[in-house]
C-alpha cells in the first residue's frame, strides 16, 4: 500500500493544485486588461496574409491617418450643417430617450450628385458621451471615417468637426455615430445618404425607407406604420431599403420587383422576382424597383412584417412573406470584375467563434476572432494595390453581419459554391451560423479601417479587428482625455 500523506502534505498538494488552476486564469485575466488610454496600433498581432512583411506601426516617417483627406482648398459643392442632441423622441405617440440630428431621428437625408464635394459640419449640442459620424458603406478618405480613437477624437459637447469627401459612388448609404455606437445608433443617432448619377433625373419616384426599431417599435424613417407614397399608373419606383438595426430584415412586395442595387452598387441584369424576399443585413441596403400597375392599383413593399411602403392610391393588404429568400449568389447576369482575384497576394482568415475567457478583465463567454479574444485580435496588414481574399467562417452559434470600413468587396463564394450571377458587391454581409464566405477586394484606400460585426452590441463585446495599410499611423487613442469609445 502507498503511504498516506500527512496533513501537511495534503495541504501542500492542495495549494499546488490551486496555484496550477489559478495561475493560468490570473495570466489570462491580466493579459485581457487594456490601459486607460491605448493606440489601436498596439492591439493584437500582425497578420500579413502570406504577403510581404514590412514597416508598420509607429515607424519613423509614417503617414498620419489624420492627413488622408481630400483637397482642402477645393470649395464644397454641397454643404450640410448637423447638430447632434440628446433628447427624448416621440415615437408612435410615446416618449423614448434618444438622440437627434437637427431635431429629428433619423437625421436629414443628404442627397448629393456624383462628383460633388460634400462638406458636413457636425456640432455636438448635448450628446454627453460625445459623438462622431461614420459614413457607412462610403469609401471616404481615412481621416473622414468617423471612428473615435482611430480616425478622429470624439466630438464632445460644444465641439465641432467637419467631414469632407467626394461623392464618387452613386447609390444608397447611411451615416451614424461611431462613438459608443451601440446605444447611440439604437437611440436614433443616424441619417441617410443618397448619391444620384451626375446626369439624368433618376427614377420618376425615388423613396428612402430607413428601417429602425425604437424601444421595440418598428418604424420607417422614424414613423410608426406604413409610408404612403403617391405615384401614377405606369411609373417606375425605386425603394431604397436601409436596415439600421442590429439584425437582418426581409423585404418583399405584392407585385414583381427587381433588385436594382445592393449596398449602393448596381446589380447587372436584374430580373423580376416574384416568390422570394430579399435579406437586408444589419447595416446593409437593397434598392428595389417596382412599376405601378396601369390600372393605378397600389403596390405594397413590405419592409419586414411590421411596416411597408405603400405606393399609389389605396391600402392593399399585406402579402404573405415568401417561404425563401432570393439567393444573390446567382441573381442577375455575370460580368467581368475590375480586378482578377486569381492574382491575390494576401489571403486572410476571419474565423468567428464563441468561447470562455476574459475581455477587459471581465470573465464570460465572448466572441473570438481566429480563436483570440479582444484585444489580442488580428491586425490585417496590406500595401496599397494588393489584391486581397478574405475567408470568413462562422462557428459561433449566432449569425453576424460583417462590415468592412473603407472598401467594397465582391463575394466569390458561399459555403464553397462559386458566385454565378451579377458581381455581388457589398460592404455588409449576413454570415449565418455554419456558413463560410470568400470575398475579395483591392486595397485601394490607405488608412486604418475597422472590420467588425455590425450587430453593434457584438462589436462592443470585442468582435472588432482592423485592416491596416503599411506606413500608416494614427495619433488618436482609445480612451484617454477624449474618452474615445469607438464600439
Amino acid at each position: 500500500m502507498a503511504p498516506r500523506l500527512s496533513k501537511r502534505g495534503r495541504l501542500v498538494v492542495a495549494l499546488i493544485a490551486t496555484v496550477a488552476i489559478l495561475a493560468p486564469l490570473a495570466w489570462l485575466w491580466q493579459s485581457s486588461l487594456v490601459a486607460k488610454s491605448y493606440s489601436v496600433m498596439e492591439m493584437g498581432y500582425l497578420d500579413y496574409g502570406g504577403g510581404p512583411a514590412g514597416g508598420h506601426d509607429h515607424e519613423a516617417g509614417a503617414r498620419s491617418v489624420a492627413d488622408i483627406t481630400v483637397n482642402t482648398t477645393r470649395k464644397a459643392d454641397l454643404r450640410v450643417d448637423l447638430v447632434a442632441a440628446q433628447q427624448n423622441l416621440i415615437i408612435g405617440g410615446k416618449s423614448v430617450p434618444g438622440y437627434t440630428l437637427n431635431g429629428t431621428s433619423p437625421g436629414p437625408t443628404i442627397t448629393a450628385r456624383e462628383g460633388q464635394l460634400v462638406e458636413v459640419h457636425l456640432r455636438n449640442a448635448s450628446v454627453k458621451a460625445g459623438v462622431t459620424l461614420h459614413w457607412h458603406g462610403y469609401d471616404v478618405p481615412a481621416a473622414m471615417d468617423g471612428v473615435a480613437g482611430v480616425t478622429q477624437d470624439e466630438v464632445s459637447v460644444g465641439g465641432e468637426f467637419t467631414y469632407r469627401f467626394v461623392a464618387n459612388q452613386i447609390g444608397t448609404y447611411w451615416y451614424h455615430s461611431h462613438q459608443v455606437s451601440n446605444p447611440q445608433v439604437i437611440g436614433g443617432l443616424f441619417g441617410t445618404l443618397v448619391v444620384l448619377p451626375k446626369a439624368g433625373h433618376g427614377d420618376p419616384v425615388d423613396v428612402v425607407a430607413a428601417a429602425h426599431s425604437y424601444a421595440g417599435m418598428k418604424t420607417i424613417n422614424g414613423e410608426v406604420g406604413d409610408l404612403k407614397v403617391p405615384a401614377k399608373p405606369g411609373q417606375q419606383v425605386r425603394v431604397r431599403v436601409i436596415n439600421t438595426d442590429n439584425g437582418p430584415i426581409e423585404t418583399w412586395a405584392d407585385t414583381p420587383f427587381r433588385v436594382l442595387a445592393i449596398d449602393g452598387f448596381p446589380v447587372n441584369g436584374p430580373t423580376e422576382v416574384t416568390d422570394r424576399s430579399v435579406t437586408v443585413t444589419a447595416g446593409g441596403r437593397a434598392d428595389l424597383g417596382v412599376t405601378v400597375p396601369s390600372d393605378g392599383k397600389a403596390v405594397r413593399v413590405q419592409i419586414s412584417k411590421g411596416t411597408a411602403v405603400v405606393i399609389g392610391a389605396g391600402d392593399p393588404v399585406a402579402p404573405p412573406q415568401p417561404a425563401a429568400a432570393l439567393d444573390l449568389l446567382s441573381y442577375g447576369r455575370p460580368t467581368a470584375l475590375p480586378f482578377d482575384p486569381a492574382t491575390a497576394n494576401r489571403h486572410f482568415d476571419y474565423s468567428i467563434g464563441h468561447r470562455p475567457g476574459f475581455v477587459r478583465g471581465t470573465p464570460g463567454l465572448w466572441w473570438s476572432i481566429n480563436g483570440h479574444l479582444y484585444p489580442h485580435v488580428p491586425m490585417y496588414v496590406v500595401r496599397e494595390g494588393d489584391v486581397v481574399i478574405m475567408h470568413i467562417d462562422n462557428h459561433s452559434g449566432e449569425l453576424h453581419p460583417m462590415h468592412l470600413h473603407g472598401h467594397h468587396a465582391v463575394v466569390l463564394a458561399r459555403n464553397g459554391v462559386a458566385a454565378t450571377g451579377s458581381p455581388w458587391w457589398m460592404d455588409s454581409v449576413n454570415v449565418l451560423e455554419g456558413e463560410t464566405y470568400d470575398i475579395a477586394f483591392v486595397a485601394n484606400n490607405p488608412g486604418i479601417w475597422l472590420d467588425h460585426c455590425h450587430h453593434l452590441k457584438h462589436a462592443a463585446q470585442g468582435m472588432v479587428a482592423h485592416l491596416m495599410y503599411e506606413g500608416i499611423d494614427t495619433p488618436y487613442r482609445i480612451g484617454g482625455a477624449a474618452d474615445n469609445r469607438p464600439d
